[in-house]
């Protein structure tokens, strides 16, 4: 869907299984097809990254991930990124648990943007699947992942360096940065949000940063605080749509790949602030798995801007994001 006026162009659209939203304030003549081409490139990246369809250049590397494979920029892009968020985050963000997601069910596409009231909605998925033999028995510290990629504008090859991934959080954030890029030089302002990755470019008309409401992981249409950001990016990792049971308990898609199983013990969700959106995507990710014990000295060891909800529903907002909180319920 497409709307304009003298003020403000907005485009909103399917994609990467949520919806996507992009807007441009006070928009220039060249603004409309900069949001063509800034729609493409989700559609380049979903078609190159989604694991959901077996014939897509991700899947076809994962099935043999032992050799070089040619693949489009966008996907050897993103394997350089991950391997990088891999290397900063010390094995924490590691895109190696694709068998681990698939093991537990999690085998195909969900909407991201259509969260269900409660555990009472939430699939299931019944026995829990045999452990592929790709990684054999989890490790406490998993291998250093090293894959390789080359691209020389012609040419985009990657190595994945033996094991299958998964690139779905860091391909939509991805995604986002590189449409935010098409659309930052055709108006005054501008954002690109997608499922709760979000990058922003200047301020509105009032003057103001763009207002983001922290969600509430456990359900309700009710923000639990709104955010003000100008220039800059969030992004969350929740448990809100993404879980199931299986055997009689509760899984979700933030695994822990020192586990091999869904981490981020006593958190429902973590929300990090941050120049760009595929880190912010990044460090969402790798706050969560610290745990409701260790998130906060992580965020501060990191220098992160970060609120979080704890199981029981409290949220807690460290001292750097603390000036971007303009509301709050509690």
């Amino acid at each position: 869907m497409t709307t304009m006026t003298a003020e403000r162009l907005d485009v909103s659209f399917r994609a990467m299984a949520t919806t996507v939203t992009m807007s441009v304030l006070h928009p220039s003549p060249a603004a409309e097809a900069a949001m063509a081409a800034a729609r493409r490139v989700f559609e380049r990246v979903e078609a190159a990254c989604t694991r959901f369809d077996a014939n897509s250049p991700l899947m076809q590397a994962n099935a043999e991930p032992m050799r070089w494979h040619d693949v489009p920029h966008e996907l050897a892009s993103a394997v350089m990124e991950a391997s990088r968020a891999h290397v900063v985050t010390h094995g924490v963000f590691d895109p190696r648990v694709l068998e681990d997601l698939v093991r537990l069910g999690y085998d195909h596409s969900w909407p991201q943007d259509e969260p269900g009231p409660g555990l009472a909605s939430a699939h299931d998925v019944g026995p829990c699947r045999t452990r592929s033999s790709y990684r054999g028995p989890v490790p406490a510290v998993p291998t250093v992942w090293r894959p390789r990629w080359e691209d020389d504008g012609l040419q985009a090859r990657v190595h994945l360096g033996g094991q299958p991934i998964d690139l779905g959080g860091i391909g939509k954030g991805l995604a986002v940065r590189w449409a935010a890029g098409q659309l930052r030089d055709v108006g005054e302002a501008s954002m690109v949000a997608a499922g709760g990755d979000c990058q922003f470019a200047g301020p509105t008309p009032s003057g103001q940063g763009w207002r983001v409401g922290v969600e509430d992981p456990r359900g309700g249409v009710d923000p639990l605080a709104v955010l003000e950001i100008s220039d800059g990016a969030c992004a969350t990792s929740s448990t809100r749509v993404r879980r199931w049971n299986v055997d009689g308990r509760q899984v979700h898609h933030l695994i822990d790949p020192r586990t091999g199983d869904s981490g981020g013990e006593g958190l429902l969700s973590v929300t990090v602030l941050h120049a760009d959106v595929a880190w912010a995507e990044v460090w969402s990710k790798t706050l969560f798995l610290a745990g409701a014990s260790q998130v906060k000295a992580s965020a501060d060891e990191h220098g992160l801007a970060a609120a979080w909800v704890e199981a029981q529903g409290d949220l807690h907002v460290n001292a750097a994001a603390s000036a971007q909180v303009i509301w709050s319920a509690v």
